[in-house]
């Protein structure tokens, strides 16, 4: 089987068994979820869900949030990761938008990279989920899950990861299989112990090929 072929079945086994995959954190527009993927990195998105009600009732719009002190929003995020780092990157995130985008959260690669807590995966996941482009975010599951599968070779970083993934993946299905890769990885095919005996495909898995698990 050729990279092509396994991307092509791959493809069409989860948009039978995924048609409808979403991210996993609680958002209502894209204010929301730029916060939340802020505050998701190195973080599980269930920890993410429990801040960002009581954030979003003290903090409903970049406006309220552009206002705030940082200690006002390290009390509210102080349970995830890296809390003081993360309260600095929303302040200067919330700053920029009101001062050089009119409090509108950009959908282009460019402006979005200019906010400060927004690297190119966070960047992508905004793309993708808020504004629907064909932008495939690439975290630690998608890197791994690609790799391990097949979907990727030799890749050294997130970024060539990417690349390889949408010289296959059809534009229309890539802010798909970006939560097809993350919820396979989150749930099926996990770092330390993939669960092979529970994989539907593990026909089309290199890893499995490789390593000749039993099903």
């Amino acid at each position: 089987m050729n990279k092509k072929e396994r991307f092509e079945k791959i493809i069409e086994y989860f948009s039978h068994a995924m048609p409808e995959a979403e991210t996993e954190l609680d958002y209502t527009d894209p204010y929301e979820l730029l916060v939340a993927v802020i505050l998701s990195a190195q973080c599980t998105d269930k920890r993410v869900n429990l801040i960002t009600p009581d954030f979003f009732r003290q903090f409903r719009d970049v406006n309220s949030l552009a206002k705030a002190e940082q200690e006002e929003v390290f009390a509210l995020i102080r349970s995830c990761s890296y809390p003081n780092n993360k309260a600095k990157h929303l302040l200067g995130m919330a700053r920029m938008l009101v001062a050089d985008f009119n409090g509108k959260v950009p959908d282009n690669m460019e402006d979005l990279q200019k906010l400060p807590g927004v690297g190119r995966k966070t960047a992508n996941v905004i793309l993708s989920v808020a504004y629907r482009q064909p932008a495939m975010a690439v975290d630690t599951h998608v890197f791994r899950v690609a790799a391990r599968i097949g979907l990727s070779s030799n890749a050294k970083n997130p970024y060539e990861t990417e690349i390889q993934l949408v010289k296959y993946i059809p534009k229309e299905k890539i802010p798909l299989a970006h939560h097809w890769l993350i919820l396979h990885g989150r749930y099926v095919c996990q770092a330390r112990n993939p669960g092979c005996d529970r994989c539907e495909i593990t026909h089309l898995c290199r890893y499995y090929e490789k390593k000749g698990k039993p099903k």
